[in-house]
């Protein structure tokens, strides 16, 4: 994507073709800062406390870890051994997004078949860039694919302001290109549709109100911050067309798994006949679970992120605790909305129902 006139991604390889740099999202929008990640506990920090986050983008990461594991194993007695070993570090790091597994185990399936340490590095690293674009390539066919709703949408309403609203942030941030719940946006938007965009705030971390905010003002994209808990009032006045979110882990059922807070709002789209859409590549199905709300395993985060909110202030950027000091706090970081509140998946195969004779339908090779 470009951001104020550079082409960037959320991650990349340095020069030396070894150390991974990766945009630290904590830090966004006040800050624009890049880590390096050069050890498989970098890797691990990173991708736990969020550093890097999006279903997609763990997946890169993890794929890149698997190469970071190569690299600094080389002295190791077993290599292969001490890479496996470090592969079932990478992919505990956070639970719920399936892509972060997918991608260390293709990755590895590449660097086992390699017989010296050299020739491992060099697979890790080439597969890894064969996921990013693959990757990419994907959320763009999501957007070419999902924008065709928006301007539908925008040919009923005779060309007016399509009002779409989104959760979380599924964007470039959260991909390596486009998004997944922003590819249609970025489309639609590019393609000449007057469209406006509700940015749910998205607690406790501020997904939405940090980085799909900024995102969507670095493109000229016409949006407003809004409480998560706006939303239901805005689609019973009639202010919301679609709503569309993206997903860490759906089950092959339907069954969507995406930060906490989706569930509310699919509940509020279904009782105001307004069509919920989930937007995912076919790395973020789970091919092996069939009830999400039983067997999606849903992260419970460190407190201290709901207790606490940061921002800026006096040109720093700094943390404040909102509730008193000794009061118990829970973060469950993700919930599941059923299949029968989904209307859709939008893929880069196409579009389907959120059923498993559907989205095998698209995919039958699973």
């Amino acid at each position: 994507m470009i951001v104020d006139g550079r082409q960037i991604r959320p991650i990349w390889l340095d020069e030396d073709q070894i150390t991974v740099k990766v945009i630290d999202q904590r830090q966004l929008p006040h800050q624009f800062v890049v880590a390096d990640l050069t050890t498989v506990d970098q890797v691990i920090h990173a991708i736990r406390e969020m550093f890097v986050r999006g279903a997609p983008l763990i997946g890169v990461t993890g794929a890149y870890g698997v190469m970071i594991a190569a690299v600094n194993g080389k002295s190791a007695s077993d290599h292969a051994e001490f890479i496996v070993q470090e592969c079932g570090r990478i992919k505990a790091a956070r639970p719920t997004a399936v892509n972060l597994a997918w991608g260390v185990d293709r990755v590895l399936e590449k660097v086992l078949a390699a017989g010296f340490s050299a020739d491992r590095i060099d697979a890790a690293r080439t597969e890894s860039a064969v996921i990013a674009e693959e990757e990419a390539e994907n959320c763009r066919q999501i957007g070419l694919h999902g924008a065709g709703l928006i301007e539908a949408v925008s040919r009923r309403k005779n060309g007016s302001t399509v009002n779409l609203l989104t959760h979380c942030n599924a964007g470039w941030l959260a991909c390596i290109e486009y998004g997944t719940a922003t590819a249609p946006i970025y489309e639609a938007f590019n393609r000449g549709v007057d469209l406006h965009v509700w940015v749910d705030e998205t607690r406790p971390l501020n997904q939405g109100a940090r980085l799909t905010a900024w995102e969507l003002g670095k493109h000229g994209v016409p949006h407003t911050v809004i409480t998560d808990n706006a939303g239901g009032h805005l689609m019973q006045h009639g202010r919301v067309d679609i709503v569309i979110v993206g997903t860490d882990r759906s089950t092959h059922t339907g069954d969507v798994a995406n930060k906490i807070g989706t569930y509310l709002k699919a509940l509020a789209a279904r009782d105001n006949d307004i069509p919920f859409y989930v937007a995912l590549p076919s790395s973020t199905f789970d091919w092996t679970m069939t009830d999400g709300v039983k067997e999606i395993p849903i992260e419970a985060r460190n407190p201290d992120e709901v207790r606490y909110v940061q921002g800026l202030a006096d040109g720093r950027i700094t943390r404040v605790l909102v509730p008193p000091e000794f009061s118990p706090a829970a973060d469950f970081a993700f919930d599941v909305t059923p299949a029968r509140l989904v209307t859709a998946f939008i893929t880069e195969r196409g579009i389907c129902g959120a059923s498993q004779a559907e989205i095998h339908g698209l995919f039958p090779e699973h």
